[in-house]
């Protein structure tokens, strides 16, 4: 393969495919291939159909790799690099390939044919991060740092302010967006602890002063994330039913998502906020990952049905109807009962609550 540059997408210290900026595609090892990157190697040398998309889809995932810039002090942190402010996937994928696209999320990275740049140099669970990153990411300071250093929080997306710090034990995530945002992912996480579902546990931090959300990494060197949105891709050409996929594999945390969303009245059970854990030995997925993301709970809270359940697309229903269909799946699970002492002068999301429970209860 001859061009100008010619990237190597590697997971870990494997060339899994090599991709050139002009869009000719070699795939080494389909197995370890990302799941939500497609390329297609080509027929004929003047397939130039084939070459546009292989670019657009390169361009596409290495965009994906960068934070939205709808996150709150998502500019700041692009300015703190002199990143131009265009969202376009190219000019979001120049962002994530000045640090090798490297994450927290899996041991996907790209390099340039011909560095001697490896994963063990540069992957973020060895190597260490720079606190101003931290200060940068939750309160928008204007400093100037490294690609590099920013790295993993350009990775880390949603729309609240967020950084990952590096604990004796090993990785936490900092989450802030608010007094109240706050408050409520800490009383979800607790209502969710009273039962038997794969979780990510949310604990107060204290953070220059002001209460933050501490949740323990999932990943590791060891284990992957692949988001239900990503995993739609390779579904989409392996001729695959992601849900049906889902309910097979994992149903405890599957019904469990909709059961705890109910439960809590979480409305952002969105497709990038849920997924598969990935066994890095051999990038298949050996589970869901452990339910997470719980600062936008006890909407749509004011009634038994809830919103409209967002895993279960494309069928139509409820929250309630989806938390049914999950207790006579799974059954309800709950193991302790939840002190209404720690909802506080949270009067009416107690009673709702109550009464929540109280419907699945009839359903076991």
């Amino acid at each position: 393969m001859s061009s100008r540059i010619v990237y190597e997408i590697m997971h870990m210290e494997r060339v899994v495919a090599a991709v050139s900026s002009t869009g000719k595609a070699k795939i080494l090892e389909e197995p370890y291939m990302p799941y939500d990157l497609y390329l297609e190697q080509e027929n004929t040398e003047d397939d130039i159909d084939t070459r546009i998309n292989n670019l657009n889809n390169f361009y596409h995932w290495c965009a994906s790799r960068v934070l939205s810039l709808d996150r709150q002090y998502a500019k700041e942190l692009l300015n703190s690099i002199g990143a131009a402010q265009a969202v376009t996937d190219q000019d979001r994928a120049k962002i994530s390939l000045s640090y090798h696209c490297i994450s927290l999320t899996d041991v996907f990275w790209v390099r340039e044919q011909g560095e001697s740049i490896t994963f063990q140099q540069i992957n973020l669970y060895d190597n260490s991060l720079n606190r101003a990153v931290v200060e940068l990411s939750l309160k928008g300071k204007p400093l100037t740092v490294t690609n590099q250093e920013l790295a993993p929080d350009l990775s880390t997306k949603g729309c609240f302010p967020k950084a990952w710090i590096r604990e004796k034990n090993g990785f936490c995530l900092l989450k802030d967006g608010g007094e109240d945002a706050v408050r409520k992912e800490l009383l979800a996480s607790e209502i969710c602890r009273c039962f038997d579902v794969p979780q990510v546990e949310y604990h107060p931090y204290v953070f220059e002063g002001q209460i933050v959300t501490q949740s323990s990494i999932v990943t590791s060197k060891e284990y992957s994330m692949v988001s239900k949105l990503a995993f739609d891709v390779y579904a989409c050409n392996h001729d695959m039913d992601t849900l049906a996929f889902c309910k097979k594999l994992d149903p405890v945390t599957y019904y469990g998502m909709n059961l705890l969303d109910y439960l809590t009245g979480n409305t952002d059970r969105h497709p990038e906020n849920w997924g598969f854990l990935v066994d890095n030995r051999t990038n298949r997925c050996i589970s869901l990952y452990p339910l997470m993301d719980f600062n936008q709970c006890f909407l749509a809270y004011d009634d038994l049905d809830g919103a409209s359940c967002q895993t279960v697309f494309p069928k139509r229903m409820t929250q309630r109807e989806a938390a049914i269909e999950a207790v006579k799946h799974i059954g309800l699970r709950q193991k302790c009962e939840m002190d209404r002492k720690k909802f506080a002068d949270m009067e009416q999301e107690a009673d709702m609550f109550q009464k929540r429970l109280l419907e699945l209860k009839s359903k076991c």
